[in-house]
């Protein structure tokens, strides 16, 4: 068995004595393959789930500064090397940051794992228009928050009020949509803030209309996208003026394989792992195909899955910068 470079028991006996008014539940080495929609990658140093706002808070407050802690969400649009994620990885519960609720005529509150979906079921239920477009979108919406995630026309910016977050200190912020800085795929809030729930408006609208819109939404993903795969959604951003697929496709790249990693011979800007992929050859699958576009048609893809953690603990990095090449 490879040694592992994280060392999740010996962190979590430094933290003895500080952890007392902390409620979640912290687990050392925890398999990442367990949470990420690729089922693949090392493990967490150490996993902290937050039963509430308040319970993240006082984990924060106590965490030494030193302590890298990176938050994710459901899992979805993440890549986990196979060396594993260093210091303290954040996964909200459900239960204390996973439910929508209507809060006004025309405004939703969703906590941050909340699934897309479920946001845009209760805007049908509710009757408000604008939010079809979560119900394609596999994911969170503490994810689609960070990446101004969007579909079929439209963007999480166009619907955010404001935003609720803890900072890496375990101080408490609200931000509006224009402390956002939102832009194609981005947001540029800071990065050591954790989104916990969001306000979002929406217009009141005919709940047969926006059935169909939803609908079509689903019929689309059904027919072109590889929902029932182990994928992480669109791999690369839409370069601007071209369709990712589109220059990926043109390139040859439709159905390339690196070991158990595939571009999906069904949408070719879907990386899938066919059973067997480590995180390694999810990872050399799409600097391959990044490679091949730049030098099919000189166009530079931009990486929408997120990628972290440590290379494998036998390779170096310049060793897997190398085979990139």
């Amino acid at each position: 068995m490879k040694a592992l470079q994280v060392d999740g028991e010996k962190l979590l006996a430094s933290l003895s004595g500080k952890l007392d008014d902390v409620r979640g539940r912290l687990t050392p080495n925890a398999e990442m393959s367990k949470v990420t929609w690729f089922r693949t990658g090392g493990p967490a140093e150490l996993l902290f789930q937050p039963l509430d706002e308040d319970d993240l808070s006082a984990f924060l407050t106590v965490l030494p500064e030193e302590v890298p802690v990176l938050p994710v969400g459901i899992g979805s649009n993440l890549l986990v090397r196979d060396g594993g994620i260093p210091g303290v990885v954040i996964r909200l519960s459900a239960k204390g940051f996973g439910r929508a609720e209507q809060v006004s005529d025309t405004r939703l509150m969703a906590g941050a794992v909340c699934p897309d979906k479920h946001l845009a079921a209760l805007a049908l239920e509710t009757g408000l228009g604008g939010f079809h477009f979560y119900h394609g979108i596999p994911g969170a919406i503490g994810g689609a928050l960070r990446m101004n995630a969007g579909a079929n026309g439209v963007e999480t910016r166009e619907r955010v009020v404001e935003v609720h977050a803890v900072d890496r200190k375990g101080e408490r912020h609200v931000l509006s949509n224009a402390d956002m800085g939102y832009a194609y795929r981005h947001s540029s809030a800071p990065k050591d803030l954790i989104f916990t729930r969001a306000i979002f408006e929406g217009a009141p609208a005919d709940k047969d209309e926006i059935r169909q819109a939803m609908d079509a939404v689903q019929h689309h993903r059904e027919t072109v996208q590889p929902i029932r795969e182990k994928t992480g959604g669109s791999t690369f951003k839409n370069p601007e003026g071209h369709s990712a697929w589109k220059v990926i496709d043109e390139a040859g790249c439709r159905g390339l394989t690196v070991g158990g990693a595939q571009m999906s011979p069904m949408h070719c800007n879907f990386m899938i792992n066919t059973g067997s992929a480590s995180g390694y050859e999810l990872e050399n699958l799409g600097e391959t195909v990044r490679a091949r576009v730049l030098e099919n048609s000189g166009v530079r893809l931009e990486w929408e899955i997120k990628r972290l953690g440590l290379f494998d603990p036998e390779q170096t990095v310049q060793e897997f910068l190398g085979q990139l090449v």
